[in-house]
Order: structure tokens, then C-alpha cells, then sequence
């Protein structure tokens, strides 16, 4: 039942609340306020709580807000369980909403006082989650920590909406500082432990913002036919599917999302959402030549901006004038420019204005810009000396701001423009400072090359922790479900023994009965057994591949290789991550395995560059999708050829790896290498290795036997000589289809 809400504003500092309200009547202020049941003041946490001009929050679990918002904004609140309400902001009081038939009930105290005891833990979790919400934008490594502490809270509880919320609040801090294949991997696991609207919009949103455009649209497309969307939602819904498309060169296709997410922001008033769509409504027409129509929604962009704020004003006139630019129309582009300049000093002169507000940080909307660009489009004119004072100033201006890119390429233009009016003196000149300018930017280059190196390598032990925590919180529910399944098999067991009194007594018949269940039983019983061994395979193995990788790493460092040691890492935690992904698998993907497969010959060949080289050829009529293979089947056989082989080859050996069609059904994946064999291999293992059996290779034997028990033969493996002097092993593994 849709709960009716109602709003109550609450006068406080009435003295205060009149200069207030006149002070912020031109800019944002901060609006608080609290969404509470009606009867008893229960808080309700993960309300959305939004405004007309695009600002959005939720409330905490203690159900309150805060809003940046101005005097004559609307004030939007909407749950899954709630009537929207809307209310026009009059003043800077704070404002409660107070639901009707939220709390009062009979099962809302029921459920209040079965809660009672995990309502702390859960507090908390919010609590975790707004603090790394606050540092997002500030300071990764504390926000993140947030994040991982919120996540410590859950435990092994199972709780799967808390989860979600905390791996998608990971992947909007990854999305923000631009690491989108982590922003995309932890909003996949927030999938997975809950479905939501809100975390495929974001995923959708990081494909795009990755380059992974197919992909985007496969999540978003979906969506569209979804009810249960706020508005704001729906309009960066069609945004990202406009995005996507335009991308893709489909641009009849995203003018139609754009125009769908356009009517949705013009019906609820989310101004920036409609400059952002008139704009990128705008790109897409003059990208098909589509000038008028382009022009009109460019136009349609700058009236919204005007009731903005002037920096968004200045943003969107900036894209008119590179549409201008494009269009070879000079005149009007400089003359837009011009207009900006002057936009931009006068808030400059009143950078204490009331709205608090500034451009991005991130935007390139600058002084030196735009006279860098003005100076362009003087010189496309060949007006060179109308050039020459813009190139200066904003040569002066960059210098101020210490902006080294701006500064270097007005530089190098005004040398160029010197030269062409003949003047070589000042064009050496301007060509020194350029290469002063060059030498600045190069130093700083190397400087956030390394500050790079060091926040990818915080971020990488950052996300390390956070993998660690969900792997321990599934190994606590399997146990708890391993727990389960044993008392299934108990009660079965005990119910199975009553049935064997009963067959007794019913006689002969149900003595037949009996064996059958009995029969029955030991088929279960074999399967279960067959699993639990290749599952205690599977746990021997892993543990054998990462020490042997380590190994590796160990010499990087013993040589004090520290670059190469870290890349090696880098590329082993992808290995790694991989690896602990399929472990569970009996069959993954054949073209799975075949990546796995390459990064582990990578990493090898990185460290015995100088013992082989390798090739890795895949028949490309081989539909690889059709087929399955057991994870890490292949490893060790390739393992085996580089150290016991190729490592003690005197020349530089060669490893090959080809997977060729047998039949419609069959395939033959040869790995071949021409070391010392297997022969003289044996030979040169000490006393002690002989006495030891390679502990990889028979449990590959193993699996291969238990899955062909399994599974009917699908998996059949043959070792030969290469070479008829016993030099060069061949590995011939023949997998059938599922």
C-alpha cells in the first residue's frame, strides 16, 4: 500500500530566517531535513531526496538529509513504498516530512523489535557508507577504507542489499577518479548480490565512459521498459544510451534517446540534465551536417544556461564557439570568445559571489584558453597581428596560473606567427621560451607519471583488502551452507533407515522398494564423493600454481628489478584474480582458459625471455565459444615444457601452443616445445626430485580421470617425444563438445 506523505516546515531562529532568506536569494545554501513516520517519528532510511536542478541525496538511517538547493527550487521526495511529494523552498528553514502509516502498525513494531538487536550493525553501515561518500572526491584512500569497514560490518550475515550498496558506493569512487574497469567490476558484484536500477544505469554509464559501447547498451537498453525509475534516473538512462550510439556513429539513434531523456527533464524541471541534452542534441546534428537544427538547440542550451548560473553560461557558449570553429565561421566565434572573456573577468571581479560556486576544476574553460583560441581563429583569417596581442596574453595568464599545456602551444604559435610575418628575431625568441616552456612540462610529466605509478599501486592494495573481505565473507556462507547440506544428509539418512523398518514389515515387496532407494543412494553418493575430490584438487592446485608464480616475483626482487617486479605483480594479481574466479568451475569457457593461458606464458616469458619464445595459434574457423574446458588443465603441461625443458635448452628454445578442429564435436590442443625432453630432463633431476612426483601433473590426472567419469570421456590427454632422439615433448589434449 502506497504510504501518503506530508510536509511540515519547522521554524527555527525566526530572527535570523528573513536576512537568510535575502542573503541566498541569488545562490545554493544548505537545506536539512529529516523524512520520519507520522505516528511514532520513525526514521526512513534510502528516501531519495532530490531538486528540480538536478541535486540528489538519500537519507541516512537516521532518515535525515542535507541538499544544496536555492529559494524557489522544488524539493522532490520519492521511495518505492512512498507518494511523491513535491514542495517549493520559501526559505532556509530545515524540512521534515512526516509519512503517514509508517511505524504505527502492529507488524512495524514487530519487525521494530525483531531488529532491535541488528540495528546497530546496520546504522552503522550507512553511517560507513556517507563518510566514504564525503571523501569521495577528496581523498580515495580514506574513502575507500570507509568502504571496507562497512563491508567488515556484514560479516557472514548474508545481508545482500547492504553488500550491494557498499560495492556500488566502491565503483561511483573508482568512476570518479577514472579507474572504470574497477568501478565496472565491483557495480557487477553489487549485481550480483542484489538487482538494481540505480547500480545499471552506473554500470551502463562506466562501459560508455571506458570505450565499451556494445556493452552499455546491452545493460541499458533493458532498462527502458522499467517502471520503477525516478525521474533523474530515466534521463541519464537515455543520456548513456545517447552517448553509447553517438559513439557508435548511430547518431539518428541517440538523437532519439536524447530527445526521450529531454521531454523527461523538461517535464520535472531538471535543468542541468536539459543544457546537458541540448548540447549533446546539438553535437549530434552538426556532426550530420544538420546546421539549423544544430543552431536552434545550441541557442535552446544558452537560454537554460542564463538561468543557471553564469560559469555554466560561459561553459555552453564555449561549445557554441567550437561549433563555430568547426564550421570555419570565424567571425562569430571570435566574437562569442570575446563575450566569454569579458563573462569570465567580471566573476573574477566578484569571485565572492553569493553562489559559492566556481568552474570545475576538471573544466577547460580558462582565460588562456580562450585567447589561445581567439588568436587560432585570427590567424585562420590570416590577421596576424590581430593574433599576436591574444597569443600574448595568454602566454602571460598561463604563466600565472602555471598552466604548462596552454602556455607551450601559445608559445610555439606565436613563434610560428613571428616567422610567417618575417620577423626571425622575435620568432627565435618566442621558439626559446617554447622550448623552456617544453622542458618545464617535461619534468612535470615525469613527475605525475610517478604520482600515478604511486596512486595506481594504492589503489591496487586498496582494492586487494576489499577482494580479501568478500572472499572471506563467501567462505564463511559456504561454510554455513556445507553446515546445512550435512544436516540435509543427516535427516535423509535417518528418513532413508525408517523406510528400511517399514520395507521389513511390508515384506518382500518393499524389500524391493528398499534396494532400489539403496541403489539409488549410492549413485548420489558417488557423485558427492567424485565432487568433494575434485574440489580438494582443485584446493591442492591452487595453492601449488601461486607458489610456483611466486617464485618468480623472488627473483625480480633478488635482482632488485623493482619496475619489472611491479608489472609482474600487476599481471600476476590479474592471473590470480582470474584463477580464484573459476575455481569452482568443473568446465569454463575454452576462450576463457586460452586468455588465462597467455597471460601465464607472459609472465614466464618475461623472466625466461632469453631461454624462448612462444606462439599461441588458434585455428579461426574454431568456434571457441562451443566448447568447455576444466580451469587450469593446460597450465601445468606448459609449466613442465619451460622449466624441465626449455630452461636447460643451451640455445634459445621455442614453445608452441595450436588448437586445431578434429571433428564438428572434438578439438586438439598441441603443446609442443623443442627442449632437452623428457629423457634427458629425468636425468638431471637430483636424488631427491626423483624420489618426488610432479604433484601438478597428477592432479591434472586425476581430475582428467574423475571428470571423464563424470562426464563420459570428454577429456583425453597423450605425452610423446617431439623428435625421434627423444629431444621436444609433445602434449596432445583432445576435448569434446558439451
Amino acid at each position: 500500500m502506497i504510504r501518503k506523505a506530508y510536509i511540515a516546515v519547522l521554524v527555527l531562529l525566526t530572527g535570523w530566517s528573513s536576512f537568510a532568506q535575502v542573503g541566498n536569494t541569488q545562490g545554493q545554501m544548505e537545506i536539512k531535513g529529516s523524512v520520519k513516520g507520522r505516528e511514532n517519528y520513525t526514521p526512513i532510511s534510502g528516501v531519495q531526496v532530490s531538486t528540480d536542478k538536478g541535486q540528489y541525496t538519500r537519507t541516512d538511517a537516521l532518515g535525515e538529509f542535507s541538499i544544496k538547493a536555492s529559494i524557489g527550487d522544488v524539493l522532490i521526495v520519492e521511495g518505492p513504498e512512498l507518494e511523491t511529494v513535491r514542495y517549493r523552498i520559501k526559505s532556509d528553514e530545515d524540512v521534515d516530512v512526516l509519512v503517514e502509516g509508517y511505524g504505527g502498525s502492529r507488524s512495524s513494531r514487530k519487525q521494530k523489535k525483531e531488529a532491535s538487536g541488528s540495528r546497530s550493525p546496520l546504522a552503522d553501515h550507512q553511517r560507513f557508507l556517507d563518510s566514504a561518500n564525503v571523501y569521495k572526491k577528496t581523498d580515495l584512500e580514506k574513502s575507500i577504507d570507509f568502504i571496507a569497514r562497512s563491508m567488515e560490518l556484514l560479516g557472514s550475515a548474508g545481508n545482500k542489499r547492504e553488500l550491494s550498496f557498499s560495492l556500488r558506493m566502491l565503483g561511483e569512487i573508482y568512476m570518479f577518479h577514472e579507474q572504470y574497469d574497477l568501478a565496472i567490476t565491483n557495480f557487477k558484484d553489487a549485481l550480483v548480490a542484489q538487482e538494481s536500477n540505480k547500480t545499471k544505469v552506473l554500470l551502463g554509464k562506466a562501459y560508455v565512459m571506458n570505450g565499451n559501447y556494445e556493452s552499455a547498451i546491452s545493460i541499458l537498453e533493458p532498462l527502458i521498459m522499467e517502471k520503477n525509475m525516478v525521474p533523474y534516473q530515466r534521463v541519464e538512462l537515455f543520456e548513456a544510451l545517447g552517448d553509447a550510439n553517438k559513439e557508435l556513429s548511430k547518431l539518428k539513434i541517440a538523437e532519439e534517446y536524447y530527445q526521450q531523456g529531454l521531454v523527461i527533464a523538461e517535464k520535472n524541471q531538471i535543468s542541468p540534465k536539459e543544457i546537458d541534452l541540448s548540447t549533446k542534441i546539438a553535437e549530434a546534428f552538426a556532426k550530420e551536417d544538420r546546421i539549423l537544427e544544430a543552431e536552434g538547440f545550441y541557442q535552446n542550451s544558452l537560454n537554460l544556461s542564463k538561468e543557471v548560473a553564469p560559469e555554466r553560461l560561459i561553459q555552453e557558449s564555449e561549445k557554441v564557439a567550437d561549433f563555430y570553429n568547426k564550421k570555419n565561421r570565424y567571425d562569430d566565434e571570435i566574437q562569442l570568445r570575446k563575450k566569454n572573456l569579458n563573462e569570465l573577468e567580471m566573476l573574477a571581479r566578484g569571485s565572492v559571489a553569493s553562489t559559492g560556486q566556481g568552474i570545475s576544476t576538471r573544466d577547460t574553460v580558462t582565460s588562456q584558453r580562450i585567447n589561445y583560441k581567439i588568436a587560432n581563429a585570427y590567424i585562420a583569417q590570416d590577421k596576424l597581428d590581430e593574433a599576436i596581442p591574444y597569443l600574448e596574453k595568454s602566454i602571460v595568464e598561463a604563466d600565472r596560473d602555471d598552466d604548462l599545456v596552454v602556455q607551450k602551444d601559445a608559445t610555439r604559435k606565436l613563434s610560428e606567427v613571428y616567422r610567417y610575418k618575417g620577423d626571425y628575431t622575435k620568432a627565435l625568441e618566442s621558439y626559446q621560451d617554447y622550448v623552456a616552456v617544453v622542458d618545464s612540462l617535461y619534468v612535470r610529466k615525469e613527475q605525475e607519471i610517478s604520482r600515478a605509478a604511486r596512486f595506481n599501486r594504492e589503489i591496487a592494495n586498496t582494492q586487494n583488502r576489499i577482494s580479501s573481505l568478500e572472499q572471506e565473507r563467501e567462505l564463511s556462507q559456504s561454510k554455513y551452507s556445507l553446515a546445512v547440506t550435512e544436516q540435509q544428509l543427516y535427516e535423509e539418512t535417518s528418513k532413508r533407515q525408517k523406510w528400511i523398518i517399514y520395507s521389513l514389515i511390508f515384506g518382500i515387496a518393499m524389500m524391493a522398494i528398499t534396494a532400489f532407494l539403496y541403489y539409488r543412494s549410492n549413485r548420489q553418493q558417488k557423485l558427492a564423493n567424485n565432487l568433494l575430490a575434485l574440489k580438494s584438487l582443485r584446493t591442492q592446485m591452487n595453492p601449488h600454481f601461486i607458489f610456483n608464480a611466486l617464485n618468480s616475483v623472488n627473483n625480480y626482487i633478488a635482482k632488485s628489478d623493482e619496475r619489472s617486479a611491479n608489472r609482474f605483480l600487476s599481471e600476476f594479481s590479474v592471473l590470480m584474480r582470474s584463477v580464484l574466479e573459476n575455481s569452482e568451475e568443473d568446465f569454463i569457457p575454452l576462450a576463457k582458459e586460452l586468455e588465462l593461458l597467455e597471460l601465464y606464458v607472459k609472465l614466464e616469458h618475461s623472466r625466461f625471455s632469453d631461454k624462448f619464445d612462444y606462439n599461441i595459434e588458434v585455428d579461426n574457423k574454431i568456434d571457441i565459444d562451443a566448447f568447455q574446458i576444466p580451469p587450469m588443465l593446460l597450465q601445468p603441461y606448459i609449466e613442465n615444457a619451460i622449466w624441465h625443458g626449455l630452461r636447460y635448452k643451451e640455445e634459445k628454445g621455442f614453445l608452441k601452443i595450436k588448437v586445431r578442429q578434429v571433428t564438428n564435436d572434438m578439438l586438439e590442443i598441441c603443446i609442443e616445445d623443442n627442449g632437452i625432453g623428457r629423457k634427458k630432463s629425468a636425468e638431471l633431476k637430483t636424488t631427491n626430485q626423483r624420489k618426488q612426483k610432479s604433484k601438478g601433473m597428477g592432479n591434472i590426472k586425476k581430475r582428467i580421470q574423475i571428470l571423464n567419469d563424470m562426464y563420459k570421456n570428454r577429456v583425453d590427454v597423450s605425452i610423446s617425444d617431439l623428435n625421434t632422439d627423444q629431444t621436444g615433448t609433445r602434449v596432445s589434449l583432445k576435448l569434446k563438445k558439451q
